[in-house]
Formats: C-alpha cells, sequence, structure tokens
C-alpha cells in the first residue's frame, strides 16, 4: 500500500473515532439524568465525606445522599429536579462555601472552595449569574451599611440618612433584578426559588384584628383581606 493511501485510511479512520466520540459525548449529555461532577480545592478534604441535601423539605437518609472525596473529586446522580445543597461534612466545612445547584438534566460542573460555582445547564448558569449579582450586592451594601453606622456614631444623622437612602435604593434594584429573572423563569425551578425570595406583596394582621395586604417594599398598605370566613359567608 503506497504512503498516500495509508494516509487516507489513517484519516478515515481517525475521522470515524473522532465522530463516534461526539456521539458517545451527546448520548451521555442527552440521556435525561443529572450528572454532578464535582471537585473539591484542598488536600485536606480528600477522604472526607460530602453531602447533597434538598434546599427544602426534610433531610433523610431516603432524601440526603453523600459520598467520599476521591482524589478531591466527587459525583452525584439525583434523580429529583429540584434544588439541592451541596456540603461537606460539618466538622470540616469551615472555610467552604455551602453551594445551591439545580438538579436538572444534564452534566453540572461543579468546584467547592472559599467561593463555589457550579455551571453547566441552562438553570445553573442563570443561578450561576445571579449568585455572582448577589455577592456584589451583598459586598456594597455591608460597605454602605457600615459607613452609616460609623457617621451614626460621630453624630452625623444627616449624611447618614442619605447614605441610608441610597442603600435603600440599591437593595430595591437587587431585588427588582431578582424578581426580573424569576418572572424570565417562570414555570422553572429556578424560577420558583428566586420567586419566593422577594414577594411583591405579604399579608399582616392589625391589633384589631384586620387583614391587611402591605406593599413589601414600602409597607404600605394596599387592600383589606377577607378571611376566609368572610369569604365564605
Amino acid at each position: 500500500m503506497s504512503k498516500r493511501k495509508e494516509w487516507m485510511v489513517m484519516s478515515v479512520s481517525l475521522f470515524h473515532l473522532f465522530t463516534l466520540s461526539l456521539l458517545l459525548g451527546c448520548q451521555q449529555a442527552n440521556d435525561g439524568k443529572c450528572h454532578i461532577e464535582g471537585v473539591v480545592i484542598g488536600e485536606q478534604y480528600e477522604g472526607k465525606r460530602i453531602f447533597l441535601v434538598p434546599n427544602s423539605g426534610p433531610a433523610t437518609m431516603e432524601t440526603v445522599d453523600s459520598m467520599e472525596i476521591t482524589n478531591g473529586k466527587f459525583h452525584f446522580e439525583p434523580d429529583s429536579i429540584q434544588m439541592y445543597k451541596i456540603l461537606l461534612d460539618y466538622h470540616y466545612r469551615m472555610g467552604l462555601q455551602p453551594l445551591i445547584i439545580v438538579g436538572e438534566p444534564g452534566t453540572i460542573k461543579v468546584t467547592i472552595d472559599s467561593i463555589s460555582h457550579a455551571t453547566g445547564t441552562p438553570q445553573n448558569d442563570s443561578l450561576e449569574q445571579w449568585k455572582i449579582q448577589t455577592e456584589n450586592h451583598h459586598k456594597q451594601l455591608a460597605i454602605m451599611r457600615r459607613t452609616i453606622a460609623s457617621m451614626e456614631k460621630g453624630g452625623d444623622s444627616i449624611q447618614a440618612k442619605a447614605i441610608q437612602q441610597r442603600a435603600d435604593s440599591f437593595h430595591l434594584i437587587y431585588k427588582n433584578y431578582t424578581r426580573q429573572l424569576a418572572k424570565n423563569m417562570e414555570g422553572s425551578v429556578l424560577g420558583e426559588f428566586l420567586k419566593s425570595l422577594y414577594p411583591l406583596t405579604y399579608k399582616r394582621q392589625f391589633p384589631d384584628g384586620r387583614i391587611m395586604l402591605m406593599n413589601a417594599d414600602t409597607n404600605e398598605v394596599i387592600e383589606e383581606v377577607k378571611s376566609d370566613q368572610e369569604l365564605e359567608n
């Protein structure tokens, strides 16, 4: 066989192998299961147990999964589409950031570290972006609050009030961002989770027995809410 023919045969074989590997990869990614592929940063965590815990509902032997960290890695395959927390054994989790993820079909790449991450599926990619925004928001808000406390301690109540107003506006922008993301993802697990964080209204019972619907941002009364008994009558 000539060198040209050998090269052509080898090229075809490599092409078939490459195509087969792509097909196998696609099959694995689209098998309808949730694959959580995780790494834990730090040799001191080798052999320690890591847990996959439902974010809501009872944490029991039936609902919690766990495994030992081996070669810095762990793997879970939850069978329910819901929110989960990934936690290291409580004896060793100091310095590691707990992580909330959405268990959904696909491969979720997780890193557990001082700042933890999860990406790889649509809802978890959106959750990661929200998490980044949330951490930045909390940092900036904490700076404002420390500044307010310092000014109040120094007797500068006017400037403290002005910064408090900016802090309130800053926090409202973040809440509306979260609400909008929840609306964009309405009907999904992540959408329901985000929607529960900052509802637009809440109910409050006054001393005279009246139950009023309140604006969650301004704490102002919207309207009186009839009791179940009144509705029945």
